[in-house]
């Protein structure tokens, strides 16, 4: 019985572990599916920062809207963006506002520049516009200007 018992231990205990192998092993397979998925992920970064910047156009566009439907018309150029999130003080201020605003704060593009606006806008009510990564008009991938046009907003 005796026996019995300390021959159980031993066992477990040779089984207990994982050997050096079965960590190589492991860490082979892992090495060899970071290497098939990490090259298609390197990329998408800037990609990313265009979504968002497209993400951020529809959201101020849609902000833009719901400020018409309370103020009957769109903020001026010279009240910007900034009417969506505080009171307008500039003529003509609206009749009605929202309280608390539109937007808790206004956004700026993935590559720390501020949206531009401007009413009305050459084929819209009004343009929005990020001038992409290298922040300035023009350019192409990454450095291409994003506008509410472009993303089929008003």
């Amino acid at each position: 019985m005796i026996l019995r018992k300390s021959c159980k231990r031993q066992r477990r205990q040779r089984d207990a572990g994982v050997t050096l192998i079965e960590m190589m092993v492991v860490l082979v397979i892992i090495a060899i599916i970071a290497a098939l998925i990490v090259p298609n992920v390197i990329g998408r970064p800037d990609e990313a920062r265009v979504t968002v910047a497209k993400s951020d156009i529809r959201t101020l566009a849609a902000s833009l809207e719901l400020y018409r439907l309370d103020a009957r018309r769109y903020p001026t150029t010279e009240q910007g963006l900034d009417a969506l999130v505080h009171r307008p003080v500039l003529d003509p201020v609206p009749a009605t506002w929202a309280e608390g605003g539109y937007l808790a704060t206004l956004p700026q593009d993935p590559w720390g520049n501020p949206y531009l606006y401007a009413a009305p806008g050459q084929s819209a009510p009004f343009d929005l516009i990020s001038f992409g990564a290298d922040g300035v008009a023009g350019g192409e991938g990454v450095d291409a200007d994003l506008t509410n046009a472009a993303t089929g907003t008003s």
